[in-house]
């Protein structure tokens, strides 16, 4: 227990140095979305494409994390991939959330409508709606909820191709995958940094919720210990 402490504290070290940096790096990121030259056609309101991308790309990546995990489950019986899956797809969800609000907001300014029901915004509020079954599956599903979770992410994971390349083969309202390569030279910078800090967060959050998922199942351990040992003794 003593020879862990050291690791512990390194880890500990590490989390608040990422945590640190991220908060640093949000604000610099801000400042520089701030002076970022204007999209000619959108204006001010295209700004918000620095943030909807980010948590787009974060939505995408929570569902392969939460399906890598859900893999080791099913076919290791890992437990800490099935930590892995649950935390991820709770990052999926809430990322998610942003994409669905932020996405509507700059459609009614780019569109003037809230929601079209092309593919990319049909394909996304699905993958969501997925996440969210995810944890519904784990909750109310009884003793195969677990399983039954797990096969969900898979699925939810052959989605993603389908959200990424459907503004490509479809005829969409949504911009298609090539924005990100003819942005304006002064937009690369702030979209680029605002990705990484984004992600930064990402790993923050994923690694904080970890935390908590495994005091919750150490907790249950040694409760479940207490109980056996109170029944066992005289």
């Amino acid at each position: 227990m003593l020879s862990s402490m050291p690791s512990a504290r390194k880890s500990n070290t590490a989390f608040v140095v990422g945590l640190l940096l991220v908060l640093h790096g949000f604000f610099v990121v801000t400042l520089l979305v701030a002076n970022a030259p204007q999209e000619k056609t959108m204006g001010i309101v295209q700004k918000i494409f620095y943030f909807h991308v980010p948590c787009a790309w974060l939505l995408m990546l929570s569902t392969f994390v939460c399906a890598a995990g859900s893999l080791a489950y099913l076919f290791r019986g890992s437990e800490r991939g099935d930590r892995l899956a649950l935390c991820s797809a709770e990052l999926g969800v809430l990322f998610g959330l942003c994409v669905l609000v932020t996405g509507p907001l700059w459609a009614r300014a780019a569109w003037g409508v809230f929601w079209t029901w092309d593919v990319r915004l049909t394909s996304s509020l699905l993958l969501w709606l997925m996440l969210v079954a995810y944890g519904l599956a784990r909750r109310y599903g009884g003793a195969g909820g677990r399983r039954l979770a797990a096969a969900m992410a898979l699925f939810a994971a052959t989605d993603v191709p389908l959200v990424y390349l459907s503004v490509n083969v479809w005829r969409t309202l949504h911009p298609t995958t090539r924005v990100v390569s003819s942005l304006a030279p002064g937009m690369r910078l702030p979209f680029f940094l605002s990705l990484a800090i984004f992600s930064g967060l990402w790993g923050v959050l994923l690694t904080l919720r970890m935390r908590v998922e495994r005091a919750q199942s150490r907790l249950l351990e040694l409760t479940i210990a207490i109980e056996d040992a109170e029944e066992k003794s005289p």
